[in-house]
């Protein structure tokens, strides 16, 4: 009676969370050598893939226009790459802004194009738009798009130019016109939500002896700082990680709170929040707490901040900015209550799915294994077993309403 209990629950689960299988960890390319190929160029007006960009197969969604005064400006980063021809018509430098994503594409794509046409380098025509020049919801709204011709502007490289582009890994590529390929990718947000949520391997938890350890030293068995439902703090035993990368960079958003706690965690990964308006300093209530993404959470926001000890309530703290920025390492533990305290604020151990308790209920499985057996199974560096097994089972069975953008992608970049 146990197992077929168990696969029921773990199948409802998959209809509430399911963190992609490619975790923290290395994306395409990882692994077995690719044997040489022949590539094909693109012919005129076909795109690849052969779905429409703002579809899930593509780029996704459009997320909203980004302008300079926008708290969403940070998420763009300049281009400076001397083997790229920015045209900046504008005179601004428009055109080298663009998300951290479409920038490691770009400087792939200049790689390719130098190595197969020596000589020539790869010209960049439109970047992140700031004044309204491309239809309705275009992605070069938002930085993640560019279009693109060899410094020869020779017409006849394009339909190979685009090929290379589909190679470099650009999510959506399109031989637009004669005059030049249009490439675009998907949002930094919607990878994040592939690799599911983690924190930085510097971030310091509390363990019950009181002495602080970095999470990339911390083990299962050991008991962490976390929080209770009602705010109330608590030591709870880890029971697995359910990723583990040493050696990943990833892009994090760090939280700066009014109390001069930061904590840092990556863009899909939940972050609790007081609902409406909270008193700075105040106690936290039972009931009090909603989740918002960590690439949503807003100044003015409140988190819970620990006072370093077990038996008493956290404070509440309001969020003064958001910063992002790349960090070594990428790890989420799971503890037995569902949350830690990571540099002295109260976070959730889940990430991609809306609501922390629709998580917590879908990893009880897990934490029901490890009550029986008093493990998980074997676990090394990557995605945990369980992860996985969720995210097959999501990927026949779930609505993707309640997820992080785009995190029911394929698995598989």
């Amino acid at each position: 009676m146990l197992l077929p209990t168990l696969l029921t629950c773990l199948a409802g689960c998959a209809f509430l969370l399911s963190p992609l299988s490619e975790g923290c960890g290395p994306g395409r390319g990882y692994g077995k050598r690719r044997s040489p190929r022949k590539l094909a160029p693109l012919a005129y007006k076909q795109f690849s893939p052969n779905v429409a960009e703002k579809t899930l197969g593509a780029s996704g969604r459009y997320e909203g226009k980004i302008t300079r005064n926008s708290e969403r400006f940070k998420e763009l980063t300049p281009n400076y790459n001397p083997d790229i021809i920015f045209k900046d018509e504008e005179n601004t430098g428009a055109d080298r802004m663009m998300t951290q994503r479409c920038k490691d594409k770009l400087n792939s794509l200049a790689i390719s194009v130098m190595n197969l046409w020596p000589g020539v380098r790869l010209r960049v025509t439109e970047g992140w738009d700031e004044d309204g020049h491309h239809s309705e919801e275009s992605l070069h709204y938002e930085g993640r798009a560019v279009d693109i011709t060899t410094s020869d502007r020779d017409r006849n490289k394009y339909a190979m130019l685009a090929r290379l582009a589909v190679e470099a890994g650009f999510d959506w590529v399109y031989y637009e016109s004669k005059a030049h390929i249009h490439c675009s990718v998907k949002s930094d947000h919607s990878m994040a939500a592939k690799s599911g949520g983690c924190f930085p391997g510097e971030a310091s938890v509390t363990l019950a002896s009181g002495a602080q350890k970095s999470i990339g030293e911390l083990r299962p068995g050991e008991r962490v700082l976390a929080a209770a439902g009602g705010g109330e703090l608590v030591y709870s035993e880890v029971l697995v990680f359910l990723d583990r990368d040493p050696a990943a960079r990833k892009l994090f958003y760090t939280l700066h709170t009014e109390a001069g706690a930061r904590l840092s965690l990556t863009a899909a990964h939940l972050v609790l929040v007081a609902e409406g308006n909270c008193s700075e300093g105040a106690p936290a209530g039972r009931g009090a707490f909603g989740t918002v993404y960590a690439g949503d959470a807003r100044p003015g926001q409140c988190v819970l901040v620990s006072p370093g000890e077990a038996g008493r309530s956290g404070r509440l703290s309001r969020i003064t900015r958001v910063s992002a920025g790349e960090s070594r390492g990428a790890f989420a533990p799971l503890t037995r209550h569902g949350t830690l305290v990571v540099d002295g604020v109260v976070a959730s151990c889940y990430a991609v799915v809306d609501q922390h308790s629709l998580a917590h209920w879908a990893f009880s499985p897990l934490r029901l294994i490890h009550s029986w057996t008093g493990s998980t199974g074997s676990h090394r560096d990557g995605v945990h077993w369980y992860s996985r097994l969720l995210h097959w089972l999501g990927t026949m069975l779930l609505d993707s309403g309640r997820l992080h953008p785009l995190g029911v992608a394929q698995g598989d970049g």
